[in-house]
């Protein structure tokens, strides 16, 4: 596995080294000893799998505050997407930024989004296919989101969305008492 840093703190584009013979290649998606030279502990403890049918779908941005923050290992198996984290660690060097990379089942490339991260994505085909590992569980009441167009973050995204689900349309604005606090309550 090959760890590229990525302009956000503790955050890596990964590249799988390819064992390649007359049967096609092996490689390894996963290896707690790669990640330990980078000084990543993980411990994932569910997968997910999302299709989504149309180009120009986007997901997110989702995050979950402590103490259930997700560590997430994103990777297309299907199709190709735009990947976007945001780094929402409040006395993080990076708080604020972002960082994007297309993520394809050609190029087989993964993100590793570290704790504290929003996640989300665009999708650049039809039938686009993730596949990502999770560290902690689903926390609905933990659980934050950031609209793809809040103009705090202004992220650069390389279209407009076609499809985007009513909830991920209608996060709030950023405000700094509800994305960061565990226990506020979604303002109107």
């Amino acid at each position: 596995m090959i760890f590229h840093k990525t302009p956000l703190e503790n955050a890596y584009l990964i590249d799988i080294e390819k064992k390649i013979d007359e049967r096609g290649f092996f490689a390894r998606l996963f290896c707690n000893e790669e990640f330990a030279k980078h000084g990543i502990e993980l411990h994932f403890i569910q997968a997910n799998n999302s299709l989504s049918r149309e180009a120009y779908t986007l997901r997110g941005l989702h995050y979950q505050l402590e103490p259930e923050a997700e560590v997430k290992l994103v990777r297309c198996i299907q199709g190709a997407f735009y990947d976007v984290i945001l780094d929402m660690r409040p006395f993080s060097t990076t708080f604020g930024k972002s960082f994007g990379a297309i993520l394809s089942a050609d190029n087989r490339q993964m993100m590793y989004v570290p704790k504290g991260f929003a996640h989300g994505f665009i999708t650049l085909e039809p039938n686009s296919e993730v596949l990502y590992m999770v560290s902690s569980p689903y926390c609905k009441h933990l659980e934050r989101g950031v609209r793809w167009n809040d103009p705090y973050f202004n992220i650069d995204w390389p279209a407009t969305p076609l499809v985007v689900s009513e909830r991920d349309a209608a996060h709030p604005d950023y405000n700094n008492a509800y994305h960061l606090n565990p226990h506020a309550e979604v303002p109107l």
